[in-house]
């Protein structure tokens, strides 16, 4: 049963080309399931999988209070997995075909208000090389709504200073071409200058923009470590995640009267719904404001 599940992920990886977060959950939805199968539904091959097994494994799951999300994800993992399956003729069948995703319920994303976001900005005391990459780094995400993906993997030659935008891949190998503001252009360039040379390793090239202290390109880990120290040096409340300033990026175009296509076209996302949902951030925004601020509300 776990050549199936490798010889799928082998598929993702060559044919699909999926980022390598996305083979992990992916990889990681299908161990939970397998080792249900076998062990807790008896079952040694997948050919003997039947709609009713995989109802118990969703149960299951719901049984551990996992969230209508996760579950869908589940699904998603699943119905793909037995799919291929099918397709490379290792299964005569698909038991997926007649189970429905649930519906995941849409959280708004957290998002800082534009006070905050200046408070975070500012929070890179000091002048040495770590205060400079922090700050280039806090400017270059909210200046373009990047995933901090998308940010530790851009390279020195990804900044086009002159020209005024940033060039970095996205989600299933796209490339995006983002406009990026001066103030942020201008921490960059502080950076390359000033702070990027302290941090190159003798014994190492590398063209990542981002090092940490062994002039290595810097990892998600280590951002998120540097994220959450600055916004409690920033003084900030509210719950943080490493897209938070992805959020507030979009949130605030759309604020300030950006159109949606533009913003899906910066932010990357394939389908322009996942765009929509930050309009409900602005328009409960809106609300706040008019019954704070008008006369009869």
């Amino acid at each position: 049963m776990e050549d199936g599940v490798k010889d799928f992920i082998h598929y993702l990886t060559i044919e699909k080309g999926l980022a390598k977060n996305t083979l992990v959950s992916y990889e990681r939805d299908l161990k939970s399931y397998m080792k249900y199968i076998s062990k807790v539904e008896q079952i040694q091959n997948w050919n003997d999988v039947r709609r009713m097994n995989i109802v118990h494994f969703l149960a299951k799951l719901k049984e551990d209070g996992k969230s209508s999300k996760t579950i869908a994800r589940h699904i998603a993992s699943i119905r793909s997995f037995h799919q291929f399956l099918l397709r490379d003729k290792q299964c005569e069948q698909d038991p997926t075909v007649h189970i429905d995703s649930p519906q995941p319920e849409r959280t708004l994303p957290k998002v800082l208000s534009m006070e905050e976001v200046e408070a975070f900005m500012e929070s890179p005391k000091g002048s040495d090389e770590f205060a400079l990459r922090n700050q280039a780094m806090l400017e270059i995400m909210y200046a373009t709504g990047m995933r901090v993906s998308e940010l530790i993997s851009l390279d020195v030659g990804d900044v086009h200073s002159a020209m005024g935008f940033v060039r970095c891949i996205g989600k299933g190998n796209k490339e995006r071409i983002i406009p990026i503001g001066q103030t942020a252009l201008d921490a960059v360039e502080k950076y390359l200058l000033k702070g990027r040379p302290l941090f190159v390793s003798k014994k190492q090239k590398s063209d990542a923009l981002f090092l940490n202290h062994h002039g290595k390109r810097l990892s998600r880990q280590g951002f998120w470590k540097i994220l959450k120290k600055l916004a409690q040096e920033a003084n900030i409340q509210k719950e943080l995640t490493p897209h938070t300033l992805r959020h507030s990026f979009a949130t605030h175009l759309l604020m300030n009267g950006a159109d949606l296509r533009s913003v899906q076209e910066m932010l990357g996302h394939a389908d322009i719904s996942t765009t929509q949902i930050y309009t409900h951030i602005s328009n409960t925004r809106l609300k706040d404001v008019y019954s704070k601020f008008h006369p009869r509300a």
